[in-house]
């Protein structure tokens, strides 16, 4: 029973967890988000551990090491050449009709991947082509869903919605590889299969949301609306410095694009090792995100955002120099909780200081800035792997990480000092 002697809640203002499951437009749109990237998941546990397979059948460990890490470049070219296009599509266009569309054609490149597997194929060259034609369509569902989202919740509801939306995430991250690794036992084609349907499942359910996902139309040519997007990140000194601080730690400190290689060469753990350790990360990632969605940051946000990324290169390099599978475990699991801090109070920091209509834009800008870290990371990790080994490139790349944050933290003082997530 309330407390008589309490104000009342104004029920506009609620900012709980039950006001947030009250959005039933969200919460189609958290599920979509689960599956879909539980799909993604699936998919690349599978599609790195095939490549690998089929490099190794002729390749040193160390070009096979680098042929898996093309795979990432393969998908972030066509992201960066389209991503641009896309941001500013997502601004005139309805961002669910968006979603649907490119989650089809995931739905497409996938079927390839298991048609390919089936047949026992063992060239490498489809394989890539189908990356590339997955990164295409990634490049326009990321801004049209990372802006989709905020136009479902009332603005107070923002900063757990975000919190919520990592936990989706994060969530899938953690049962994806599991799952990856498993149907791998079966076969890659029940791998990709099972990544298929869920690709399909996620279509479906988008398609349901009610709420217009179509932004207020703006005034000016394509190449002007895309201009004005790329200046408002740049002059917004605490977007582009949170932004560019994951770009570059991230590169550098992008390892897990090895993980096939120390699952089957470092650690001697297999198939079943390797998505275990996939999904360490996204342990450590969703105990955050699941104390977050409870307990969102309220001070000090640019200072914890530092300490994440600083402690997510000391993890790397804890990683690259275990020989343990428990101290790997471990050291992933810290490296996907700091990652988690950082990444919650960029996200938080972009969609609150972004106007709804700018919003496909500033995401697709960002969207290119995170994927070039994965994408970039992988190909550095992988490049560096081939002249220094596995273990030279991981804690070359966590010592580099622990470095950017520092001179970041010189270069934006501004995002160091921000305090309130409000």
């Amino acid at each position: 029973m309330p407390d008589p002697a309490s104000p009342p809640v104004d029920a506009a203002l609620d900012t709980s967890t039950r006001a947030l499951l009250r959005q039933r437009d969200f919460m189609i749109f958290w599920s979509t988000r689960f599956i879909s990237t539980l799909g993604v998941q699936v998919q690349a546990v599978a599609l790195g551990w095939q490549v690998y397979a089929l490099a190794r059948m002729t390749e040193s460990v160390g070009k096979s090491a680098f042929l898996v890490s093309m795979i990432g470049l393969a998908q972030f070219l066509p992201l960066l050449l389209l991503t641009l296009t896309a941001g500013e599509t997502a601004d005139r266009h309805s961002r669910r009709t968006i979603a649907v569309v490119t989650l089809l054609i995931d739905a497409v490149s996938t079927s390839v991947l298991c048609v390919l597997a089936l047949r026992g194929d063992t060239a490498l060259w489809p394989i890539f082509a189908v990356a590339v034609a997955f990164g295409a369509s990634r490049a326009f569902l990321s801004p049209a869903s990372s802006a989709m989202g905020p136009m479902l919740v009332p603005r107070h509801l923002l900063p757990r919605a975000i919190a919520w939306n990592s936990l989706s995430w994060q969530s899938a991250s953690i049962l994806g590889p599991a799952l990856g690794g498993l149907l791998l036992m079966v076969s890659p084609a029940a791998a990709f299969g099972t990544a298929l349907g869920l690709y399909l499942l996620a279509a479906l359910l988008v398609s349901l949301i009610r709420t217009s996902t179509k932004p207020q139309t703006q005034a000016g040519s394509r190449k002007e609306l895309i201009l004005e997007g790329l200046a408002y990140v740049w002059n917004n000194k605490i977007v582009f410095g949170s932004i560019s601080l994951d770009l570059f730690a991230v590169i550098l400190g992008g390892a897990t694009a090895l993980l096939p290689v120390f699952a089957r060469d470092v650690l001697h753990v297999g198939a079943e090792g390797f998505g275990l350790l996939r999904a360490s990360p996204a342990i450590g990632a969703t105990v955050v995100a699941i104390y977050l969605a409870s307990n969102p940051i309220r001070r000090h946000a640019g200072r914890i955002m530092f300490a994440g990324v600083g402690l997510f290169g000391a993890a790397t390099v804890v990683f690259g120099l275990s020989k343990l599978m428990w101290l790997s475990i471990a050291a992933l699991v810290v490296l996907g909780a700091a990652d988690m801090l950082s990444v919650y109070v960029r996200q938080t920091l972009v969609q609150l200081v972004t106007p709804d209509a700018m919003r496909g834009r500033v995401a697709a800008v960002s969207g290119v800035f995170i994927s070039a870290s994965n994408e970039l990371g992988e190909a550095e990790s992988g490049s560096v792997a081939w002249l220094l080994g596995p273990v030279g490139a991981a804690v070359f790349g966590g010592i580099g990480a622990m470095v950017v944050t520092g001179v970041w933290a010189g270069l934006f003082p501004a995002l160091r000092k921000a305090d309130r997530l409000e």
